[in-house]
């Protein structure tokens, strides 16, 4: 497989800059990937393809305040987004400045709190934050939402709300996990009501989601490791579900990574927490998840490469093609696309 293979023509004006203006508003359309078929919905219809006995995983990440700006001691500015914080005072973060910043070198960020350059590892800095606050103290007072690159504003008061799933719990990613954005307490409700087992699992999402894939060919590409946790109850009622003829129903790209980590990893579906830099293209073997609500991807990205290994990339490929000649609105504020690869008509 080629890069080449993953691309699409995209009008920019079907990137969407903005949210709808109302939660759960999004259009869906819906892919069955065995047959080929798809069809045009709107997302506050998901509950009715939610069965009894299926458990539905959420990621729960939640995103933060992650873009710093600053001044080195030469005056020049620089620009700093945090990947992952690494406990109390450190993080790994990308350093956007005229010229990288050396090991032993410091900065301050606006705001006061003195940055010291601890090492490099790969494309992130190590850096210590000297300050008495802890990283996320520093973060939620001094820093900005990362919104993806291709947003192309800055972020707003509206952004604080709208860039969050109503279930975010747990502080860490620097993107959203944005299949889950579309959701609403009363939807999420409507699913409980179905019958079905609501679950989170956590994956931070880090800034290597937008890296852009630099190989020709695929296979030569290296992915970004991710911190991610699966929990002993969602592990069990998977397989409950499992034995029960129940479904997986996964919300994002990153619960399927998630899940599906966790088999890849240690054969079988258990608790586990770690880091996951599992690469899905078309050929892989999915063993946890029967569904995927998912957002419309860039071209040629990995995440376009993830959809089209689960649903089928002559499928996708289609799909997309269709999504762009309805004027559905893409990325993550954009519209929804339900998948399945199981037998089961939709």
């Amino acid at each position: 497989m080629t890069l080449d293979d993953f691309d699409y023509p995209l009008p920019q004006h079907l990137i969407a800059q903005t949210p709808p203006a109302e939660r759960g508003a999004s259009r869906m359309l819906v892919v069955h990937g065995p047959s080929g078929r798809f069809r045009d919905g709107w997302f506050r219809e998901f509950p009715q393809f939610v069965e009894p006995g299926d458990v539905v995983v959420f990621n729960n990440t939640k995103v933060i305040r992650a873009r710093l700006h600053g001044t080195k001691p030469t005056g020049g500015r620089l620009e700093v987004l945090v990947e992952r914080i690494l406990d109390e005072h450190h993080v790994l973060a990308q350093v956007s400045a005229s010229h990288s910043p050396q090991p032993g070198s410091r900065f301050v960020l606006d705001g006061g709190v003195e940055v010291e350059v601890i090492g490099r590892e790969g494309m992130f800095f190590h850096l210590r934050l000297h300050s008495r606050e802890s990283v996320l103290g520093v973060l939620s007072r001094h820093g900005e939402l990362p919104l993806p690159p291709y947003i192309q504003r800055p972020a707003g008061a509206s952004d604080e709300e709208r860039y969050q799933t109503v279930y975010a719990s747990r502080p860490g990613a620097v993107a959203a996990p944005t299949a889950g954005l579309h959701f609403t307490d009363a939807i999420l409700s409507r699913v409980a009501e179905r019958g079905a087992r609501l679950c989170e699992i956590t994956l931070h999402v880090g800034a290597g989601t937008f890296h852009p894939v630099r190989t020709n060919d695929v296979a030569e590409h290296r992915m970004h490791r991710e911190q991610y946790e699966v929990t002993p109850e969602v592990a069990q009622s998977i397989l409950a579900a499992k034995r029960s003829g129940g479904r997986v129903i996964a919300i994002g790209t990153t619960s399927v990574r998630a899940l599906e980590g966790v088999m890849a990893q240690y054969g079988e579906m258990r608790a586990a927490t770690g880091e996951t830099d599992l690469f899905i293209t078309p050929g892989f073997e999915f063993q946890v998840v029967d569904l995927m609500l998912t957002n419309f991807h860039l071209p040629k990205s990995t995440l376009l490469m993830l959809v089209s290994a689960f649903g089928g990339t002559d499928v996708m490929r289609r799909a997309y093609a269709h999504a762009v000649e309805q004027a559905y609105r893409f990325f993550s504020y954009g519209d929804a696309m339900l998948i399945e690869r199981g037998p089961r008509a939709i």
